[in-house]
């Protein structure tokens, strides 16, 4: 994903999940924020922060706050960001668990729940997607969810039934970030959820972990790492 229009700023605070005041070029901005998650340990006052310029001069915010440094590690927090970074992945071949896709489609139900990918292969295996979005890391360990997800959950509950009726199962958490040594589900944070992945693990849902390549203008898909479940 690209962001041809950038500025750097400085954080200063969020008032609420949808805002931030920013510094930019002296002055104080009110920005969009391109992920309604806590991110505490992200945004504290005086971090440094990237910012897209809106596309349409008549929007209300004039920037969207797009990645943030945590000491000298640029992590991507867009939360459409890791959507359009998977779907780019699979539609290139670049993901080996999915390949010969013949047909990719967004946003498709099965059950209850949407799923964010829904592919068919050349050879008739059909399959859904969930991605997941990874900003939270501590001690070089990235962890999700960073609040509790019912939703997650949800999609996890569903991933299993949709193995049980044939399709493929895919859970996707693209770690936004570089130099993470491995993934666990953030089990101090969402038991159930913790609890549900490794119900789909043994279900036989697939999990991927990927990390990503962040600079102020571009993520793209990283390499493949490693996980635990606890």
């Amino acid at each position: 994903m690209y962001y041809p229009l950038i500025k750097p700023g400085i954080f200063l605070n969020r008032p609420n999940r949808f805002i931030a005041q920013v510094l930019v070029e002296g002055k104080t901005e009110t920005v969009h924020v391109k992920n309604t998650g806590r991110c505490r340990e992200l945004l504290r006052p005086h971090a440094r922060v990237m910012l897209e310029e809106a596309h349409n001069p008549k929007r209300k915010t004039k920037y969207s706050l797009i990645s943030v440094y945590k000491n000298n590690m640029l992590v991507n927090m867009d939360s459409q960001a890791p959507n359009e970074v998977v779907w780019g992945a699979v539609q290139n071949g670049r993901i080996p668990e999915i390949l010969d896709v013949a047909r990719l489609k967004r946003e498709v139900t099965f059950g209850q729940s949407r799923f964010d990918l829904y592919f068919e292969t050349a050879h008739g295996q059909k399959g859904f997607v969930e991605i997941k979005g990874v900003t939270l890391e501590e001690e070089g360990i990235a962890k999700f969810p960073d609040a509790p997800t019912l939703r997650g959950t949800k999609h996890l509950r569903e991933l299993i039934q949709a193995v049980r009726a044939g399709y493929q199962g895919f859970v996707f958490f693209l770690v936004q970030m570089k130099g993470i040594k491995y993934f666990t589900p953030h089990s101090r944070m969402d038991q159930d959820f913790s609890q549900a992945l490794k119900e789909a693990e043994a279900a036989g849902v697939n999990i991927l972990v990927y990390d990503s390549h962040v600079t102020p203008h571009e993520i793209t898909l990283g390499e493949k790492i490693e996980y635990f479940l606890k």
